[in-house]
């Protein structure tokens, strides 16, 4: 191996954790916007206001709103080159096993831009706000994978036919939990402007419907532990996952019973990614070994 891929190497594994930082970066700081009624801070799209791709003074809206949403559209900027990074490290190291998640991550992004254009422009609209967010979700998947085999190829194996079902409907229910807290979030208050529309299911509904399938996930969690058998990498990544899930529940309880305060509804918003991330390296832990 030539100097220089032995270098892209060695990037690889920092690139790559920059890259899936600022995946989650991304959901924390879209939840920032819509807590702080932000959400159309710049109320246009591609630019900031009409004739303008950054912010300026004298404009309808409070210059802290126009600098939260500023922001967050400048993090997908600092994601196109995280992402073009990743991509030219994964050439330069002849990973040709990382190339397809790669290209995907950056073209993912630009996909996100789009989405966010359509959310602007469609005033908030709380279905493309899920889009968004279920978006960053699969692009999270995607670099979690890039991050965890960044040291060396793995094998793909084939998992025992109960431990691969489980670890497929445990996947499933965790991103079907995610979509019913976007529906969640698109009934409550925070919907990023006080006049964006919204879903007008009942709050309290959907949201003892997404507890109870939280509940099913805790319990399917379980009973993967003991299915796992005397696999140390899915046991571990289990009860990871079980750590982190028990927190997340933990703080959407409180969330509900305290009248849903903005910085609860952060801390879950931040959970429900490191709870996807969890699960998707369970996955990873049954279907891959170290090369």
């Amino acid at each position: 191996m030539s100097k220089s891929s032995n270098l892209a190497t060695r990037v690889l594994a920092p690139a790559t954790r920059l890259l899936l930082i600022l995946q989650a970066a991304l959901v924390v700081t879209g939840g920032a916007v819509r807590l702080t009624g932000s959400g159309l801070g710049c109320p246009t799209w591609p630019e900031c206001t009409p004739g303008s791709y950054t912010p300026v003074p004298f404009q309808p809206q409070p210059l802290l709103h126009v600098w939260i949403e500023f922001g967050n559209r400048l993090l997908t900027f600092v994601l196109v080159l995280a992402s073009v990074g990743v991509i030219i490290a994964v050439l330069k190291s002849r990973r040709k096993d990382l190339r397809g998640l790669a290209v995907g991550q950056f073209l993912g992004i630009f996909g996100q831009g789009v989405l966010g254009g359509i959310t602007v422009l469609t005033n908030l609209n709380p279905i493309p706000v899920a889009g968004h967010l279920l978006l960053s979700i699969i692009l999270i998947a995607g670099a979690t994978s890039l991050y965890s085999r960044r040291s060396a190829p793995v094998v793909f194996i084939k998992p025992l036919p109960l431990t691969s079902k489980i670890s497929i409907l445990h996947l499933i229910t965790s991103f079907v939990i995610i979509i019913l807290g976007t529906i969640v979030t698109g009934s409550g208050p925070h919907a990023g402007d006080a006049q964006a529309q919204r879903f007008g299911f009942d709050i309290r509904t959907v949201a003892w419907l997404h507890a109870d399938v939280v509940i099913f996930l805790l319990g399917l969690t379980f009973a993967f532990f003991v299915a796992a058998g005397t696999s140390d990498q899915s046991k571990k990544a289990i009860k990871v996952f079980a750590v982190v899930a028990l927190t997340q529940g933990g703080i959407g309880y409180v969330q509900y019973f305290t009248g849903i305060p903005e910085i609860l509804v952060a801390a879950h918003l931040l959970g429900a990614t490191l709870v996807w991330i969890a699960a998707w390296r369970i996955r990873l832990s049954v279907i891959t070994k170290n090369g």
